[in-house]
């Protein structure tokens, strides 16, 4: 087994992310199927290993080769990956709150990732700020990792926030509300600029294809967490007009996801689709919008879209399991993981 240190990808901590979505609904549909609980519990102690394995390497390139670290870190489409290791520590802190209710654990990891994923969340668009300009061929929707970083804040912080009293409470509602509401607005820029590349230029060079599911993050979590904040504060007397304009937003969506495998197949007839880290991008998107279907589907008793759901829910398990089993190959053979977002 071979990771090179110093061409070790800042985008690796998106395997944690997937794994971890997946962990969240193999969870929610047990409920349908026993046995995910148990395959949810046993994703949780992988999904752990796998993060401090892959944080070693991470860690050590920033002591031994911190030029080539910051050389990504300025980088236009790399630099937004650097992110991914702190929302993984945010999706670890809701696995075992979720499956195992391990309060203590949930707050260790959420109380690492918060400020680092904030951290993040300013100084990659402070870097392009301050850049010389970005060609617009460069924009991708890897650009949404920041401000899905910050929506995700509240995966567990709302269920934690309902867990402190008093000056802390209202403390943990700041950084939640703080964390939605800029992550929301920061995805509707992106988005518009995102979406302005890919009408006016040729498709996406075929290495960073999958990014185009990462659209379904911001969705997906950004549903999920609004209505755990929704329900989670009793400041918040009427809540059904947010419940709602979480079923639009889920209901967009639908349209991207459909595009996002319209798009993928074209990849695959017209264009190509080779294995790269990048496939990670069709996890943890999915996964959360899966995520949202499920929560949708219960908060409005809408059994048609909880089974739409438990449908996708296969189709996720299958990518995942491709995914991770190209990612076990591409790691054993030993080729340089650089380049390979």
């Amino acid at each position: 087994m071979k990771l090179n240190v110093k061409d070790f990808a800042p985008s690796w901590f998106a395997s944690v992310m997937g794994t971890g979505a997946l962990v969240l609904v193999s969870k929610a549909y047990s409920s349908k199927l026993t046995i995910l609980e148990s395959f949810a519990e046993f994703l949780v102690y992988l999904n752990t290993v796998l993060f401090f394995v892959l944080l070693i390497p991470w860690v050590l390139r920033w002591i031994k080769y911190r030029e080539n670290a910051l050389a990504d870190l300025h980088h236009p489409v790399l630099g937004n990956f650097y992110g991914t290791i702190a929302i993984a520590m945010l999706v670890l802190s809701a696995d075992y709150l979720t499956v195992f209710g391990n309060t203590s654990v949930a707050w260790a990891f959420w109380l690492a990732g918060t400020p680092l994923t904030i951290f993040f969340a300013l100084m990659i668009p402070y870097l392009v700020f301050t850049s010389e300009g970005v060609d617009t061929k460069a924009i991708t929707p890897a650009w949404f990792i920041p401000p899905v970083g910050l929506i995700v804040i509240p995966i567990s912080g709302a269920k934690l926030m309902t867990l402190a009293s008093g000056t802390a409470r209202e403390v943990m509602a700041f950084i939640n509300y703080f964390a939605w509401g800029a992550g929301f607005f920061l995805y509707l820029a992106l988005f518009a600029i995102v979406m302005y590349r890919l009408i006016t230029h040729e498709p996406m060079p075929c290495g960073i294809a999958p990014s185009i599911w990462i659209n379904l993050g911001p969705i997906g979590a950004g549903t999920s967490t609004l209505y755990a904040l929704v329900k989670a504060s009793d400041f918040i007397t009427v809540k059904e007009p947010l419940l709602a304009f979480g079923l639009f937003f889920w209901g967009f969506g639908v349209w991207w996801f459909v595009m996002a495998v319209l798009l993928t197949i074209h990849y695959i007839r017209k264009l190509n689709l080779p294995y790269s880290l990048a496939w990670w991008a069709f996890i943890f998107p999915f996964g959360a919008y899966v995520s949202a279907t499920y929560n949708v589907g219960t908060t409005f008793g809408i059994g048609s879209i909880v089974n739409f759901g438990f449908a996708l829910y296969w189709l996720l398990l299958a990518m995942w399991l491709v995914t991770g089993v190209k990612t076990i190959v591409h790691v054993l053979s030993g080729p340089k993981t650089r380049g390979k977002v």
